[in-house]
């Protein structure tokens, strides 16, 4: 136990730093309490999993998954390809407004060819 303390110390470090980047405001004010509460969680639960290891293999055993760590593993797997799927819904609609403001752009300042030639 006292020869894991200084990687549980860094592990739970390392959580509570990318949570509070993650806290940034951001979005509609439902979208962010729902984002807060969801890390808040992740956040207590991935400490836990730190400071108790045993209940991870516990969990995983009672799920039917072999080892703790492949129950992590595909967590994290979850979690990323959830992450990537709200990154690629971002970028279209980011992707729209940049063409509906090109296009309010090009609109406003129109060259208009001279009538006489």
């Amino acid at each position: 136990m006292i020869d894991q303390i200084v990687i549980k110390t860094l592990l739970i470090g390392a959580f509570v730093i990318i949570a509070l980047i993650l806290l940034r405001p951001g979005g509609s004010a439902r979208t962010q309490a729902i984002r807060t509460i969801t890390l808040l969680v992740l956040l207590a639960a991935a400490v836990y999993a730190v400071l108790f290891p045993g209940v991870i293999n516990e969990l995983a055993q009672a799920v039917g998954v072999g080892r703790g760590t492949d129950l992590l593993l595909y967590a994290f797997i979850i979690v990323f390809i959830a992450n990537a799927l709200t990154a690629v819904r971002k970028r279209r609609a980011q992707d729209t407004q940049i063409t509906k403001l090109a296009r309010q752009i090009a609109l406003r300042n129109a060259e208009y060819p001279d009538e006489r030639s």
